[in-house]
This record gives C-alpha cells, structure tokens and sequence, in this order.
C-alpha cells in the first residue's frame, strides 16, 4: 500500500437557493452561473487534487487505508470523520435542526450532525439565529411554524470576524445574510429544515420537531490561547479547531490532543507549503483545505510571507461540552 501524504482537496460547490454568485473573498477566480450556497472540502465524495490519490474520493480512500488516514480517535476506522465547508449566505437560511446521534440513529443515521461556525467574514449588522428565546417550548415553537412566524422566537444574536459559534445537535438555528462562515461538522448531512419563509422546499416537521432541544449548549464560544502561539477556536465532543497565523515555520502533530486524528488544515488568507516527512510539499492559498493523515505523526507549514488558517481535528481524548455564552 502506497504511503499517504498531505492530500490537496479539491472545493465542491454546491447550488442554494440562499447563496451567491460572488465568492471572491475566497475564491476570487472562481466564476459562477447559479448561486453557491457552500463549497464542501472534506464531503465524502470530494475528491483529491494532487499526487499519486488525485482525482479519488475522500470516502473511497479513507475506506482503504482506514486508521492510517482517519486516525484512532474517530469513531468508524472507514469513514472519513469530519466534514468541513465554506458558507456564503446571501439571503436567510431555513430554520433548521440537526439531530444528535441517539435521534439520528432512530431513523437509521449512523451518527447525528453538531457543528460549529467560525466566522471568517462579516458585514456589520450580520447575525445568526441560534437556539430558542427563553421559555419557548416545542409546542409554541411548533405553533409559530404553523403561523408563519418562526423566526421571532428564535435568539438572535450579532456576529462578528473571529467569532465561533458552537451548534449543539438538536439546536434550532439559521443564518442571516453577510457573512462568511468555515463549518467544522461531524461528517453528516442529516438536516430537517422546519421553516423556510414561503420557499417551496419540502419541510420536515415532524422528524425535525421531535429532535429539537429547546435548551442546548450552543452559543459563542470563549477562546483559549494556545502554548506557543495561536488560539483554540473550540474544543468539543466531536471536534477541535484551532487557528494560526504564521510568518515563519512551525511544525505540528497529529495526537496534539492524544489519540492520533487526521487533521484539516483550511486557508483563510495566504499561502504557504505544508509537508511532512517523506513526502513533497504541498501549496495550498486561500479557500484551500489539506487534509494530513493521522499516519504522518508530524507536519510543518511554513509560509509565504503570512498565512492565516485553522487545523480541525477529532479529539484525541474525551472533551466537554464548550463554554459559551448566548
């Protein structure tokens, strides 16, 4: 079997109804006839841009080398764990849910969907909705669907560059216009839009209103500085991801937090090279995601000039819940 090395993934842009046609702030080279509502970076049919793996699928390679790719910390050795894209909200989102892995499961799911937002971008006034205004059962909540006011009851609140935003499982949330956001997710799709302003897509109110929480964790989320520079965006039950800005070399690892876990590097500004031992250097710039496997135990990037970008990963041990705040 060929020895991995740091996989270039190629960006897959996906149509929403809620996107736009300028993704210049991230892809400036990129020109589009639909609106894009995300690009997906490590979906699992995404598929590898450089090397000896290129134009394979994420899931198909992670399905041949298993720990070595994903790692020890994730849960299933053959799929790829996490699932990382860029969102560009022009309009509102539906109001959504994503169920956790006990309601998932229910309906044959292999896990459920929480996630987190950093937010690269925002013009002022941008906000997310995020979790229900206090006292707001699922019954009022189900109630306003049904009168065609959803959105009053929901927690709106102001977001702005370098915030990230923690959505538990079972948080009711959407997104307002402006912003640029990087989701960091468990490697699920499951979603159940329950309101979506008069559009005509399906809803999935009663499979959506039975994985609503109306209380969850979900909020902004208190940064940490790291040792020896950089910031720990969040730290969670499903994932890490911190963020870096570098003018000279640094060399991480792939068990940083203990068990060994993939680890998604994501470009927010700038370029640089990225390797490990045995293997070329890759270039990655802006709106690009490396993806390194657990198997290489150490990586470097060093810039050129400046980079910007965060590394997300599955945690090598047990983690709480964040601390947050609404």
């Amino acid at each position: 079997m060929m020895q991995l090395y740091p996989l270039l993934m190629s960006p897959e842009f996906d149509p929403r109804p809620w996107g736009t046609l300028d993704l210049s702030p991230i892809y400036p080279g990129q020109h589009f006839t639909q609106k894009i509502g995300e690009a997906w970076l490590t979906g699992d049919h995404c598929k590898v841009a450089n090397g000896p793996l290129a134009g394979r699928g994420l899931d198909d390679i992670s399905q041949e080398y298993q720990r070595a790719l994903v790692g020890d910390a994730a849960r299933d050795p053959k799929r790829f764990p996490l699932l990382l894209k860029f969102l560009f909200p022009n309009e509102k989102l539906s109001v959504q849910v994503h169920p956790d892995d006990e309601a998932a499961q229910r309906v044959g799911e292999p896990w459920g969907k929480t996630e987190c937002w950093y937010i690269v971008h925002a013009a002022p006034g941008s906000q997310v909705g995020l979790g229900l205004q206090p006292g707001t059962t699922r019954d009022k909540f189900a109630q306003a669907i049904h009168e065609n006011r959803a959105e009053e009851l929901l927690n709106w609140i102001d977001v702005h560059a370098g915030d990230m935003i923690y959505v538990a499982a079972g948080t009711v949330h959407t997104l307002g216009p402006g912003s640029i956001l990087v989701e960091t997710q468990q490697q699920s799709d499951v979603t159940y839009r329950l309101y979506d302003y008069g559009r005509p897509r399906e809803l999935h109110l009663e499979q959506g209103l039975a994985a609503v929480k109306e209380k969850t964790t979900a909020g902004k989320v208190l940064r940490r500085e790291l040792p020896g520079g950089g910031d720990e965006l969040v730290a969670a039950p499903y994932f890490v991801v911190d963020r870096f800005a570098l003018t000279s070399e640094r060399t991480f690892s792939t068990t940083a937090t203990g068990a060994s876990s993939a680890q998604i590097v994501v470009a927010i500004e700038g370029k640089g090279l990225v390797q490990c031992v045995g293997s070329d250097p890759v270039l990655f710039a802006k709106g690009d995601a490396v993806v390194i496997p657990a198997s290489a135990q150490e990586f470097v990037v060093r810039p050129q000039e400046r980079v910007e970008f965060t590394v997300s990963s599955v945690p090598g041990k047990p983690c709480p819940e964040p601390v947050t705040q609404p």
